[in-house]
């Protein structure tokens, strides 16, 4: 049973950092594709960045382009989203999805599992 288990999420002021986790389990990831996205209050889940095992390829959402960098683990079978010059509109909880495919996509729909989310709040 694939598992995925969000960590590092928290209050932060504007222009703070934060790193979140995403620890995977159940499954070989080599050739997956590990994706972030994140719902702010009364939003739609919107696609933030992905990464594909196989090739190391990223791809962001335009507006945390600059200040998000998603990265892997992949011995540990862990991803990675380091948030810096974070603003108060990225506030949402964020999710960490596996994509059972290696090209990148960001709709949500692509995504075969999820976790369970972790709150990001960015004070002004």
């Amino acid at each position: 049973q694939v598992q995925l288990v969000e960590s590092g999420g928290g209050l932060v002021q504007a222009g703070g950092s934060l790193r979140l986790s995403c620890a995977a389990s159940g499954r070989t990831f080599s050739r997956s594709t590990m994706g972030w996205f994140r719902q702010g209050p009364g939003k739609e889940r919107e696609f933030v960045a992905a990464l594909s095992w196989s090739d190391g390829t990223t791809h962001y959402l335009d507006s945390v382009k600059g200040r998000f960098i998603i990265f892997g683990d992949n011995p540990k079978n862990t991803v990675y989203l380091q948030m810096t010059s974070l603003k108060p509109e990225d506030t949402a909880v964020y999710y960490c999805a596996a994509r059972n495919d290696p090209i990148i996509r960001s709709m949500r729909q692509a995504y075969d599992y999820w976790g369970q989310g972790t709150q990001v709040t960015v004070s002004s």
